[in-house]
């Protein structure tokens, strides 16, 4: 059992510790109230629902405070009436799986009858998947947000094989950023979008500090507490050293010396957690081979431009970066197998599919006479390496189209391409 605050993380041994039935339903009651409260928001796209006919969870994975419960509550006034408890709240701090069985008392009572069960962040309750299982097999349907990638797919594993349908959750597209902020698309709007990135409460509130404090939580309640991590100031340097310096290069090897480690291993694993919790995530050189890629350095990319400025001070500066940063965003959130591209020049982004590239992108904030022949060519390179006879080149305002020998780059403001 643990209890959090902004400052330190504290740590409560109490085996025993149990939820009361009673307080079980003042908790469901209240929960209940601010489930049915209208918030400033707007709708979601939402995810594939599970085939009615199938015993299959729907997980929404997702950044810490990405819009993952509001998600769900706008499923929940789409389906009707459903069963809902966020493990967010500290007073289930000391929930055990035991407690499940009193859920099964207390929903009944303040819900009556439904077929639906809503969890947010039920990943905090060791042993959730065998309730879930149970739930399944009673023909019940299951809805579940969590914050960590891992949790709730690759461990799944022995409980739930083949009984669940993932959907991951980012924070605000440029789309959705216009549609909350009721802006127009340009080019005034993607620098806006530049700058302050897709969180929710953060595009309300407009205070940096929100965001420094979103990265300490994400740090210390979804990888410290959750890892059992002592060295909390190493995590949280090499957080804001890879945030820092997104679009480039690194080493495990060159991290383990910078930061004092022990070992390469440790790197890798603190970089895994990063990527589990969705709050950054790296990009490998391509290479034929899976050894030699393994070996080549790769670059890293973050979650959230805005994310990104609260807690860096060199980042704003870079307007090149953050236009890359932002547009990895774009790709990732349609692609997963994501490359650069080296080889007599480079290319930003090679996106694979099933295997087969499909697609080479590359991102300048501006064309000039000093960098214009380099990107081009890096570009131009990668097209005739994987075959390609279309290339995008992404800027923050050119606009046109470039042949040679039969191939074709498509010169556009990234807000335009976005649109595609």
């Amino acid at each position: 059992m643990f209890v959090i605050n902004k400052q330190r993380c504290i740590f409560v041994t109490n085996k025993h510790a149990m939820i009361r039935k009673e307080d079980l339903r003042q908790i469901v009651l209240q929960q209940k109230e601010i489930l049915e409260a209208r918030e400033r928001t707007i709708q979601r796209s939402p995810p594939e629902m599970p085939d009615l006919k199938t015993r299959q969870t729907l997980i929404i994975t997702g950044v810490r405070r990405c819009g993952k419960s509001t998600l769900m509550r706008q499923m929940i006034r789409r389906l009707g009436r459903c069963y809902f408890l966020s493990f967010e709240d500290i007073r289930l701090t000391g929930f055990e799986p035991g407690d499940f069985e009193k859920i099964d008392q207390v929903f009944p009572e303040v819900y009556g009858r439904c077929k639906y069960y809503c969890f947010d962040e039920i990943q905090n309750v060791k042993g959730w998947e065998l309730y879930v299982r149970t739930l399944l097999d009673g023909k019940n349907r299951v809805i579940i947000t969590g914050s960590n990638a891992r949790l709730l797919s690759g461990e799944l594993g022995t409980h739930l094989t083949g009984r669940h349908i993932d959907h991951e959750l980012f924070p605000f597209s440029y789309f959705e950023f216009l549609e909350f902020t009721r802006k127009k698309n340009s080019m005034a709007s993607l620098k806006a979008y530049m700058n302050l990135g897709g969180f929710p409460e953060y595009l309300m509130n407009r205070r940096p500090d929100y965001l420094q404090n979103l990265l300490s939580d994400i740090l210390i309640r979804d990888i410290a507490v959750r890892y059992g991590i002592r060295n909390i100031n190493i995590l949280k340097e090499m957080a804001l050293y890879l945030l820092s310096n997104v679009g480039k290069e690194f080493s495990y090897h060159s991290l383990r010396k910078m930061f004092g480690m022990g070992a390469v291993s440790t790197v890798i694993e603190y970089i895994g957690m990063f990527q589990e919790c969705y709050l950054m995530f790296t990009v490998p050189r391509f290479d034929y081979s899976l050894k030699k890629q393994s070996y080549h350095p790769k670059k890293v990319y973050a979650i959230d431009n805005g994310l990104v400025i609260a807690n860096s001070l060199s980042f704003s500066k870079d307007t090149g970066r953050m236009l890359e940063n932002l547009v990895y965003n774009v790709l990732r959130q349609k692609f997963r197998d994501i490359y650069y591209f080296r080889e007599h020049g480079e290319c930003d982004f090679i996106v694979a599919d099933r295997g087969t590239v499909t697609m080479a992108v590359q991102v300048c904030s501006m064309l000039t006479a000093d960098n214009k022949r380099r990107e081009i060519d890096g570009l131009f390179r990668a097209m005739e390496f994987f075959g390609l006879k279309e290339g995008y080149f992404l800027t923050m305002h050119e606009e046109d189209n470039l042949t040679r020998e039969g191939r074709t780059i498509f010169l556009k403001p990234v807000w335009e391409w976005i649109k595609h």
